[in-house]
Order: C-alpha cells, then sequence, then structure tokens
C-alpha cells in the first residue's frame, strides 16, 4: 500500500482529546470545518444561512463559493451541501492542517486559502493569525502549492474523521471543497516522502514565523 492509501478501520468508541485545555481542544475541532453544533448560532451572514433550518442548498452553495468569505465558513458551507447529498463539482482547496505527535503532546498547525493561520504547539500555547501580511501570504501560498500536489494524486476520506495522530505519527489534511483528504505516516519517513516533504517543509518555514511573531 502506498504512503497516502486510505485506512479503512472504523472508531468504535469517543475519541481522545489532544490537550488538557478544554477550550484548546474545541479549538483543535473547530480547525477541520466539519462540524457545525460546534459554533454559536447567529443571525448575520454567514452564519444565518449556515444554521437555517431547513438547509437551503442554494444558499449554501453561492456561500461555498465566495472567496470573499472566511475560508471556515465556505468550507462549512461544502460540508453541509455534502451532508445534504448535493452533488460537489469543484476541487479547491481551503485548508491545510499539520499534525505532529511529539513526546510532550501534539503540535498542530493550520492554513487556511484566505490567509489565516493557527498553531497549537505541544504545549498548549496557541498562535492566532489574522493579519495577512506579503511574508505570510508568500508562506501560505508555498504550503498551499505544495499541498494542490498531494490532493491531485491521491482521493477524498469517505469515512468520519480520525482522532489524533499518535506515536510519533505525522498526519497532512487537506480540507477540499469535495471531502477530507488525508496522509499519515512516521515523521522522518514522511519528511523524506516526495510528496509528503515539500508540504511538511512548507508547514516548519510557516510555523517557524508564526511562533517569532508578537501576538
Amino acid at each position: 500500500m502506498g504512503l497516502f492509501d486510505l485506512f479503512s478501520k472504523k472508531q468504535t468508541s469517543a475519541p481522545p482529546r489532544p490537550y488538557r485545555n478544554e477550550g484548546l481542544n474545541k479549538i483543535y475541532e473547530l480547525l477541520f470545518c466539519d462540524n457545525i453544533a460546534l459554533y454559536t448560532p447567529q443571525d448575520i451572514y454567514p452564519w444565518d444561512i449556515l444554521f437555517a433550518q431547513p438547509t437551503n442548498a442554494d444558499r449554501l452553495q453561492t456561500l461555498a463559493t465566495d472567496r470573499s468569505q472566511e475560508a471556515r465558513a465556505r468550507a462549512l458551507a461544502y460540508h453541509l451541501l455534502k451532508a445534504e447529498k448535493v452533488p460537489i463539482t469543484v476541487k479547491e482547496l481551503l485548508g491545510v492542517i499539520i499534525e505532529v505527535s511529539l513526546p510532550g503532546g501534539l503540535d498542530v498547525l493550520a492554513a487556511f486559502s484566505d490567509g489565516s493561520a493557527r498553531y497549537i504547539n505541544y504545549a498548549e500555547k496557541m498562535v492566532v493569525w489574522e493579519n495577512r501580511t506579503e511574508e505570510s501570504h508568500a508562506l501560505i501560498a508555498s504550503l498551499f502549492n505544495h499541498s494542490v500536489i498531494v490532493v491531485d494524486r491521491i482521493g477524498p476520506w469517505d469515512q468520519d474523521r480520525r482522532p489524533f495522530p499518535t506515536g510519533g505519527m505525522v498526519r497532512l489534511s487537506f480540507l477540499v471543497s469535495n471531502g477530507l483528504y488525508f496522509g499519515e505516516g512516521p515523521f522522518d519517513f514522511m519528511a523524506k516522502d516526495a510528496m509528503a516533504g515539500p508540504v511538511i517543509q512548507a508547514a516548519t518555514q510557516l510555523m517557524v514565523f508564526l511562533t517569532n511573531q508578537k501576538t
């Protein structure tokens, strides 16, 4: 089986949580943009569309394809459309999430197509990036360029999202308009892989940039 072959075993119990801090656990879950129940209903756009009952597929479709909106809101819209069995005919990368299992805990870096980013380190410190500078734009663009190459060569995951990686593993998750794509393996092996290696290198550069910022 190849490095990016999908796992077939389903989870049968509640997944463990990566952090002691429950606030960080929620932020971690929010990164994946696949659970509208984690958000607080609001009557303002785009949340009024995301929380509308019954679901309005046409308005969700408009939101999902609106590149002026926050990438995470668009990803949520696509996720809701999929849940309603609405065909997704576009394949757009909206987010990249790198999870690294370390002896002291979990490092997570998430970057989104709107130029925002989040970093949670194993010591449970977090950086929230919304400034969208020229340097951060270039770093996120590099990460996305390498990630698109991976997405174009693998298929979407058709089961529930897996719990966070452990045991020295690294997972590369790609939030794509038509579903979740991911690859996973030992860090040393993945770092040398022709597809995963450039993604990890670009993510490392972005992480260093974020940790050097005064927030």
